[in-house]
């Protein structure tokens, strides 16, 4: 059940509340307009083993991000497989196809920025690969819009904390950052940021804070944090708790301020 916090903040799981089917594709909207975001946006896609899904993006940058499952997507005229902790860039005005393997489910973390709406403006599927993981077309001038966490650098910041940045204007992301983060074992001081964002946890357990009010987190546990509101993400466990961001407008994960002014 989602906890409403104080400031506008909200905790819910990932496969809670309304869901919509568009044939193997399951879609649950959890932030946008309508439910009081100013230009973030959230859903969880789930497509079942061996089905497919398109849908054309609208007049926004859109970042997916793939928390379980392996497929494939074709995005810009290219094929690229898919698997955990791979982001993917779509262009406005892209079609974004997705294909799930034959052998589990493949769920995906959508974030559209500005929030165009909770509609998905359905297209039909690329025609499947004879050849897995095979580009149908290269494009040199334009950056690969699949990005890999195994393939970024590891970038830190204050506490201890670390981080690697997948989707961001070095793929042409202009509006949003999409990163994997690292909290280690603690709870650090109270700060806020200068954008909107949402948050998954992967792995690990904690408490979430925002003011006074808090909730627990495990993995499957996800945010929506508004712009400026004071949190702090509390890890209670023995060992580094990772999470799934993603922020409007684009910057540094690593940038947040506290009653003293910027701290990284």
């Amino acid at each position: 059940m989602a906890v409403e916090l104080e400031g506008g903040c909200r905790a819910f799981g990932l496969r809670e509340g309304e869901q919509v089917r568009h044939g193997g594709l399951t879609v649950w909207r959890h932030v946008g307009r309508e439910s009081g975001a100013r230009a973030i946006s959230l859903s969880v896609l789930e497509v079942t083993p061996g089905a497919s899904a398109a849908w054309r993006n609208g007049d926004c940058d859109e970042a997916l991000f793939v928390v379980e499952g392996e497929g494939q997507v074709v995005v810009g005229e290219e094929r690229h497989p898919i698997g955990p902790l791979t982001g993917v860039f779509v262009r406005p005005g892209e079609v974004a196809s997705i294909e799930s393997s034959v052998r589990e489910p493949l769920m995906l973390l959508d974030s559209r920025c500005p929030d165009t709406g909770p509609d998905l403006h359905l297209e039909s599927p690329a025609p499947k690969s004879k050849v897995q993981g095979r580009r149908s077309k290269v494009v040199s001038h334009v950056p690969p819009p699949v990005v890999r966490f195994e393939d970024q650098p590891t970038e830190r910041a204050g506490d201890g904390r670390s981080f690697r940045v997948l989707v961001d204007v070095s793929v042409g992301c202009e509006e949003v950052t999409q990163f994997v983060g690292f909290i280690p074992p603690g709870r650090a001081p109270d700060h806020f940021h200068e954008y909107e964002e949402v948050i998954c946890i992967l792995e690990g357990e904690g408490r979430f804070w925002s003011g006074a009010s808090s909730a627990p987190v495990a993995a499957g546990t996800c945010l929506y944090l508004p712009r400026r509101q004071p949190h702090c993400l509390e890890n209670t466990g023995a060992s580094p708790l990772s999470l799934f961001g993603l922020f409007y407008p684009a910057g540094s994960p690593s940038v947040r301020y506290g009653p003293g002014g910027v701290s990284g």
